[in-house]
């Protein structure tokens, strides 16, 4: 095993300390690697601790279940029943975070095979194009989405009342949900607006503020598809 970096494990090799050590370590290395990688991603955001934490140790669980098959069926099989046993919840996630976990599989599916090259090779390709992916803002939508509720008066004319205002400051706006209050004598638009960049939001609100007699506005940041 392990005879050159760039050898699969042949059908007789056994495990032995050394390479046990070396695919961890490689495997340990590349995860953290990623790990960091995906910090640095999410600056923008608050990453999430156990997230980080997942994938620095998730390459060594890959890599320690490929040594223990190796090229045993039985064993194989044993190994994927005892994890179908194992259920595990979580709240959907970003679908970038999708991405760091079949890195990590991957790296830990190479290292514990012995493709101890590939498997650094593999890691730095993907940490870099997720980093340049990062800086040239791949996919950013040029504003930003927001929630808007406006309350207005039953006897305004809404259909049109606000257009020029979202002509101004969004990049588009559509009317989502319209419902009555206060006993039908005002009506709460709900509208999913995409705010053009360096746009100041008081302005946008006290503009708002004019046209609705100055009921209450509510401008939901990062709001999901759920709140409309």
């Amino acid at each position: 095993m392990f005879d050159s970096i760039f050898s699969v494990l042949s059908t007789d090799a056994t495990l032995t300390l050394p390479s046990l050590l070396i695919a961890l370590g490689v495997a340990l290395v590349l995860g953290l690697a990623i790990s960091l990688v995906y910090m640095k991603t999410h600056k923008n955001h608050t990453p999430s601790q156990s997230f980080a934490l997942t994938l620095v140790i998730l390459p060594l669980v890959i890599t320690v279940i490929i040594l223990l098959v190796g090229n045993n069926v039985a064993r194989a099989f044993s190994l994927a029943g005892a994890f179908s046993i194992i259920r595990f919840r979580s709240a959907p996630g970003d679908p970038k975070d999708i991405t760091y976990v079949l890195m990590c599989m991957a790296v830990g599916l190479a290292a514990g095979m012995g493709y101890i090259a590939y498997a650094v090779i593999v890691a730095a390709t993907l940490c870099l194009v997720m980093v340049l992916l990062e800086v040239l803002k791949f996919g950013q939508p040029r504003g930003a989405g927001r929630l808007l509720k406006i309350t207005v008066p039953e006897n305004l004319d809404y259909q049109n009342a606000f257009d020029p205002v979202m002509q101004a400051y969004t990049l588009a706006s559509a009317l989502r949900k319209i419902k009555t209050t206060d006993l039908g004598s005002l009506y709460v638009l709900s509208y999913a607006v995409t705010m053009k960049n360096n746009v100041s939001e008081k302005d946008f609100i006290d503009e708002l503020r004019c046209r609705n007699g100055n009921l209450t506005i509510t401008l939901t940041l990062d709001a999901g598809m759920g709140e409309f």
